[in-house]
């Protein structure tokens, strides 16, 4: 997920069927604003997590996270999330210690009203006659109110490997990406490439498909993006081995995340 000029996105996320999506990678700071069901989260540093109908749950840069949204009965699962940029986590959480170590996601509950950060946030992109410098002064409050309120948030730091191969995917999904392509982008030999990867566990093909099922999971849950132009745009050949890849990865198919299965 890339950050606009604003440095903030916000996507609506709509879900029909209970699901639980295991080591989806999270790049930028994330808030996720439940409105309607809820989040189980399973957090390396703080356990099972449950969000629920207006808490506010927050993701650091760089969470590898495993979590289960689900609907209510006879609605959707519904929440709003924003990603931030990392100079604006910087510019407010830049002296936090144990940048190294991750808080874990953190919890702000609906007692605490952070809603009202939401209608701030939204409020702000909506306007066009502020200028820039000041929409983004006005963009660093609710992250003034999240560590006021004790949320930790360190920037991330950019070493580990496939996180960069993965920003590298990113830039095109559809593309054909070959490992010797990518090896030369990072001025690598194919060897050296690969040894490289080796040190997180994962191996190229891997973090490819990772890279572009995770794609199509934001676009089906947060647009009305037919599936197989999904597909084609996270650079499956098919639908149809978009869906089988995506059901083997996330033990649901693809249709099931827009409709209930009567």
């Amino acid at each position: 997920m890339v950050a606009p000029v604003s440095g903030v996105s916000i996507l609506t996320i709509t879900q029909a069927t209970t699901a639980t999506f295991t080591d989806l990678f999270i790049d930028l700071a994330f808030l996720c604003f439940i409105r309607s069901g809820t989040k189980k989260v399973v957090c390396p540093v703080h356990g099972e997590m449950i969000g629920e109908e207006g808490d506010l749950l927050i993701f650091p840069p760089g969470s590898i996270v495993t979590l289960e949204n689900r609907p209510v009965p006879n609605a959707s699962y519904q929440a709003d999330g924003l990603y931030f940029a990392r100079d604006l986590v910087d510019a407010v959480f830049s002296d936090h210690p144990s940048r190294n170590v991750s808080p874990g996601i953190q919890i702000v509950r609906a007692s605490y009203r952070p809603s009202e950060i939401l209608d701030l946030i939204k409020e702000t992109l909506e306007r066009d006659d502020l200028p820039p410098a000041l929409k983004k002064h006005r963009l660093l409050e609710p992250l003034i109110w999240l560590r006021h309120n004790g949320v930790q948030l360190p920037a991330r730091d950019d070493d580990q490997p496939w996180g960069k191969v993965r920003r590298l995917i990113e830039t095109d999904f559809a593309k054909p990406w070959r490992i010797a392509d990518v090896a030369g982008h990072f001025a690598m030999s194919e060897a050296t490439f690969r040894r490289w990867l080796a040190k997180s566990g994962l191996g190229f093909a891997k973090i490819l498909l990772n890279t572009r099922l995770e794609r199509g999971l934001t676009l089906l849950q947060t647009t009305g993006v037919p599936i197989s132009r999904i597909a084609l745009e996270c650079g499956f050949q098919t639908p149809s081995h978009f869906s089988d890849s995506f059901r083997k990865r996330f033990g649901i198919k693809p249709k099931l995340i827009r409709s209930r299965e009567e």
